[in-house]
C-alpha cells in the first residue's frame, strides 16, 4: 500500500518517528481509502493528522534545559540517558508528564480542581502529539505506621472482603479486619426534626467493629519511653527542665503551656512534684489553659511525646529527632497482637485454618499459591482479582515480601516496582509511561525480567519513557536521546538522538561509555582485622555468622530480597555495640524545600555566616535569607507567590531583592570583593578556590567543599534549590556530607543509584580513597563495576525471601568469577567477559 505524500514538518517530524510514524500513516491510509469509498465527497485528513506519531517538543527550558527541541516516536520504549545532572528528567518529568498531568487536571470542574494540586505550564514554547501520562517515580512509598504492602495496593481490601464472606466465625464486615479501622460503640438520645417545630427524642445505638487492636493501635509495636532523656528531674520548669529537642523556653506549645498552666509549680524541682502533680505533669488528659490570654490545650507528657514523636515513622524524621528518639524510645514488640496490628477477633477468624493475619505474613509466592487452592464458586471473581494482584507481585519479582510488610521500610527500588503493580494487567492502550530508573535496586538477574515488563507495556500500543543508566536496559530502546554534554549548566542540550547503534558511534558521554567494562583486580588489599558477625536472624537471615574484613573495600551481593541490607543493617548499623564507630549512608531520600539547598544542606552555610559576620563585625545570623537578613518583601525566598486559587500559583522575581533573597543593608558587607548573594552563586569549583586562600580563606568551609568536588559536583551552583537536583546528585550530595562524620566503618546502601557510567568510575574512586584513608567501606550494590571493583565479596541467597538469607559465597572477585556457582557468579563472569 503507497503512503500518502507529505510535506513540510509534519512530514519531517513523521520520517524521524520510525514506527509510530508508520503506523500512524498506514492506518491514515486505510482509513481515506475506506471512507473515499463510501463517501466520496469527504476531503482527506489534513497532513497533520499523520504526524501525530510523535511527541514534539520545541524550546524546553525547565531547570537546566536549554531550548531543547525532540521528537519522541509514539508506541516506541525510548530511553533517555546522560550524566547525572544532564537535564533527563527536566525533560521527561518536568516537561512531558508534567503538562499531560496538568491538561488532564483541567478536564475536571473547577470544583474538583480545588482539591487537587495546582501545576503550572512547564516553560515550553511547543508541546504537541502528548498523551495520557502515567508516572511510575522513584518516591518512597507512604512513611505512615500503618501503611503495609497491603494497604498500599488492592491486596489487603480484597483480603478483607475474603474474610469478612467466608472467614469462620463470621465476625463482620471487611472493616472487622482492617487494623486501621477500630471498633465504636455508643448510645444514646437523637432529636429527629419531622416538620415545623415538630421534633421528638428517639433512643438509638450504633456499633462499628473494627480489626485494630486496642493497645498498639494498629502499629504492632509499642514504646517504653526513658524519662530521663525527657527532663533533668533535679531542675524546675522555668529552669529549662527539658531536654527534649526543639522545646526552646519561649515555646507556647511546649515549655510556656507546662510552666504557666496555673496546674504546676514551675519553680519546684521536678523530683520534689506530689504525686497529683506527677500524674498531670505525665498523663493528664487534654485541658483547655490561657497562659498570657491565650487559649491553649495541657497535655501530659507522655502523650504528647507519642503524639508529637512516635506516631511518625522513624525514617522520615531529621536526623536530631531520630537520634533523640533512638535514645529515649524503645519499641518492642504489641504483646497483645504479636506484631499482626490485629485485635483477637479478627485473628480468631479462619479460612482453612489461615487467620487473615497469618495470610498477611506469608511471603507473596506462597499466598499466591494459598488462594489458587481455595475453591469457593460465591467468591470466585474475587479469588480471581486476588490472584492476579498476587501473581504480579510474583512476576514483578517481588514474591519474597509480605503483605505485612511497612512500605516506609520499601527500598527506593521496591516503592516503584510496588507502583507498577496496579498497570501491568491495565486493558489501557495509546498512554504514556513514564519510568525513572526502574531498574535501581535489581540485580542483573533481575533486570531481564523488568526488561520484558517494558517491553509488554509497550507491546500494548503504549509510549514507554525511561530515564535509566544501566546499559542492560538502553541496550532495548528502540530510541534514545542522550543529553548533556556535561551536568547541570553544562549539560540541558540534546547530544544524540537515533538507535543504539548509533549512539555507540556518536563520540557522546554515554556513548563512548556504553561498553566499558570494570576489570577484576589483579591484587587486592589484605584486611587490617574482622568483623564479627554470629547468628544473625533479622528478617529472613538464616543464624548467619560471617566475618566482614576490616580495612578493605567489602561489597555485599545477592538478588533482591537475599537479605543484603537486612544483614548489613541489623548487624552494624542498629547495633548498640557498634553505631558509634559506623557512618551509614542509606538510599533515603534528601528531604529539604525550595528554601533548602547544597550549603544549608551540608552544614557549608555556618561557617561562611561566621566568616562574613567575623569579616565585617555582624551577627551570623543577617547571612541567613531565612532569618534576620532576609528580604522583608520576599521572606528570602527571592520571588513573590501569587495564589490563583485553582489556576497554577505565579512565582514573580521579588522586585526588592531582584532574587537575591537578602536586604540591600546586607549586600553591603563583602568578604574577599563577594557579598553574601554572590558566594552563594558560585559553583563548588569557584567556591573551593575563593574559600581557599586569600582574604576569604576559611578551612571549615573548603573542606565541605573539597567534599562536594570529590563526589563529582564541582559544577553545582552552593544556593542552587534542592528541589531542582536530580536523583544521582542528591545521592552524592549526602555521600559527600556523611563523609564529614567520624567513624571508622563506612556502610553504603547502592552508592551508584542514578548514576551514570561515567560517574561509576569517579565513585570507585572515591572509595578507594576512603580505604587509602584508614576506612573500612562496605557496599550494598548490584552494580557489576562495583562488584569487580571490590577486594572481597559476600554473596547472599541463594534465592530471595524464604529462599534466600544464607552466604553462599565469600572470597576475591577472581575466586566469584571462577568459581560461578552463584547467579552473582555467572553474571560477574559475564560482564567482565571471563
Amino acid at each position: 500500500m503507497s503512503k500518502p505524500t507529505r510535506t513540510g514538518e509534519g512530514a519531517r517530524a513523521g520520517t524521524r518517528a520510525g514506527t509510530g510514524t508508520r503506523a500512524g500513516a498506514g492506518t491514515g491510509t486505510r482509513a481515506a481509502t475506506r471512507t473515499s469509498a463510501r463517501t466520496p465527497e469527504r476531503t482527506p485528513a489534513p497532513d497533520g493528522a499523520v504526524s501525530h506519531g510523535v511527541i514534539r517538543v520545541h524550546g524546553a527550558r525547565v531547570n537546566n534545559l536549554k531550548d531543547v527541541s525532540v521528537e519522541i516516536p509514539k508506541r516506541q520504549l525510548t530511553v533517555f540517558t546522560g550524566v547525572s545532572g544532564s537535564g533527563k528528567s527536566s525533560l521527561v518529568f518536568g516537561t512531558v508528564a508534567a503538562e499531560s498531568q496538568r491538561l488532564i487536571n483541567e478536564t475536571y470542574s473547577t470544583f474538583v480542581q480545588g482539591f487537587m494540586p495546582t501545576l503550572a505550564r512547564p516553560e515550553v514554547d511547543v508541546l504537541e502529539g502528548l498523551t495520557t501520562a502515567i508516572i511510575v517515580d522513584q518516591q518512597r512509598m507512604g512513611s505512615d505506621p500503618r501503611s503495609t504492602v497491603g494497604t498500599a495496593t488492592d491486596a489487603n481490601a480484597m483480603l478483607r472482603i475474603l474474610f469478612s464472606r467466608i472467614g469462620s466465625p463470621h465476625i463482620g464486615s471487611p472493616g472487622a479486619f482492617a487494623f486501621n479501622v477500630a471498633s465504636v460503640h455508643a448510645s444514646g438520645a437523637i432529636t429527629v426534626e419531622r416538620g415545623a417545630n415538630k421534633s421528638r427524642a428517639v433512643k438509638a445505638t450504633f456499633s462499628r467493629t473494627g480489626g485494630m487492636c486496642t493497645r498498639c493501635e494498629g502499629r504492632g509495636t509499642v514504646s517504653d519511653i526513658d524519662l530521663t532523656q525527657l527532663y533533668d528531674d533535679s531542675k524546675s520548669l522555668a529552669d529549662g527542665a527539658f531536654t527534649i529537642p526543639g522545646w526552646k523556653s519561649d515555646s507556647f506549645f511546649t515549655v510556656r503551656v507546662y510552666a504557666e498552666s496555673g496546674l504546676l509549680d514551675p519553680h519546684k524541682p521536678i523530683a520534689k512534684f506530689t504525686k497529683r502533680e506527677m500524674q498531670d505533669f505525665l498523663y493528664r488528659e487534654p485541658t483547655k489553659v490561657k497562659v498570657e490570654g491565650v487559649n491553649l490545650t495541657f497535655e501530659g507528657l507522655i502523650p504528647k511525646i507519642q503524639k508529637s514523636f512516635l506516631s511518625k515513622d522513624r525514617e522520615a524524621m531529621q536526623p536530631h529527632i531520630r537520634e533523640f528518639v533512638d535514645r529515649a524510645v524503645t519499641f518492642t514488640t504489641c504483646p497483645d497482637c504479636d506484631g499482626t496490628r490485629l485485635s483477637d477477633e479478627a485473628r480468631s477468624s479462619k479460612i482453612k485454618g489461615i487467620s487473615i493475619a497469618d495470610a498477611c505474613a506469608m511471603q507473596i509466592s506462597d499466598l499466591a499459591d494459598w488462594v489458587r487452592a481455595l475453591r469457593e464458586p460465591s467468591v470466585a471473581p474475587l479469588l480471581d482479582a486476588l490472584g492476579a494482584t498476587l501473581d504480579s507481585f510474583v512476576e514483578i519479582g517481588l514474591g519474597y515480601l509480605g503483605l505485612d510488610r511497612a512500605s516506609g521500610t520499601l527500598s527506593g527500588g521496591e516503592a516503584q516496582r510496588v507502583k507498577m503493580i496496579r498497570h501491568l494487567g491495565s486493558s489501557l492502550t495509546d498512554v504514556t509511561y513514564v519510568f525513572d530508573e526502574p531498574t535501581i535496586g535489581l540485580h542483573p538477574h533481575d533486570i531481564s525480567r523488568m526488561n520484558n515488563l517494558l517491553l509488554r507495556l509497550r507491546d500494548k500500543g503504549n509510549t514507554v519513557l525511561v530515564v535509566e543508566h544501566k546499559p542492560e536496559t538502553i541496550a532495548i530502546a528502540d530510541h534514545v536521546v542522550d543529553l548533556g554534554p556535561g551536568a547541570g549548566t553544562a549539560g540541558g542540550t540534546v547530544c544524540f538522538e537515533g538507535t543504539i547503534d548509533g549512539l555507540r558511534t556518536a563520540g557522546t558521554v554515554t556513548g563512548r561509555h556504553f561498553d566499558d567494562r570494570a576489570a577484576l583486580k589483579t591484587t587486592v588489599r589484605e584486611p587490617t582485622g574482622t568483623l564479627e558477625i554470629r547468628g544473625a536472624t533479622t528478617h529472613n537471615l538464616r543464624d548467619v555468622d560471617v566475618d566482614i574484613p576490616l580495612g578493605v573495600l567489602t561489597v555485599v551481593t545477592g538478588v533482591a530480597g537475599s537479605g543484603k541490607s537486612s544483614l548489613v543493617h541489623g548487624s552494624l548499623v542498629k547495633d548498640p555495640a557498634r553505631r558509634a564507630d559506623v557512618v551509614a549512608i542509606g538510599q533515603g531520600a534528601i528531604r529539604g524545600s525550595r528554601r533548602s539547598n547544597p550549603a544549608t544542606y551540608t552544614g557549608l552555610l555556618d561557617p561562611i555566616r561566621k566568616a562574613f559576620a567575623k569579616a565585617n563585625g555582624v551577627k551570623p545570623a543577617l547571612f541567613s535569607a531565612n532569618s534576620e537578613g532576609a528580604c522583608p518583601n520576599c521572606n528570602g525566598a527571592g520571588v513573590v507567590y501569587t495564589d490563583l486559587g485553582i489556576m497554577a500559583g505565579v512565582a514573580a522575581v521579588c522586585e526588592e531583592c531582584e532574587g537575591k533573597r537578602f536586604q540591600a543593608s546586607v549586600l553591603e558587607h563583602h568578604l574577599g570583593g563577594r557579598d553574601i548573594s554572590e558566594v552563594l552563586a558560585m559553583s563548588v569549583a569557584e567556591a573551593e578556590e575563593f574559600f581557599g586562600a586569600g582574604e576569604a580563606h576559611t578551612p571549615a568551609a573548603h573542606r565541605v567543599l573539597d567534599r562536594l568536588a570529590d563526589v563529582g559536583l564541582g559544577y553545582l551552583t552552593i544556593g542552587q534549590p534542592l528541589t531542582t537536583l536530580s536523583g544521582g546528585e542528591r545521592q552524592r550530595l549526602k555521600l559527600a556530607t556523611h563523609m564529614g562524620e567520624k567513624g571508622g566503618i563506612y556502610v553504603l546502601d547502592e552508592p551508584t543509584a542514578g548514576l551514570h557510567l561515567a560517574d561509576v568510575e569517579q565513585l570507585l574512586g572515591l572509595l578507594d580513597r576512603l580505604v587509602d584513608s584508614g576506612k573500612s567501606v562496605i557496599v550494598v550494590e548490584h552494580h557489576q563495576a562495583v562488584m569487580a571493583h571490590a577486594d572481597w565479596i559476600i554473596d547472599l541467597g541463594p534465592g530471595a525471601g524464604h529462599d534466600g538469607g544464607r552466604i553462599v559465597f565469600e572470597g576475591t572477585p577472581a575466586d566469584l568469577v571462577a568459581d560461578r556457582s552463584t547467579l552473582t557468579g555467572e553474571h560477574l563472569a559475564t560482564y567482565v567477559g571471563a
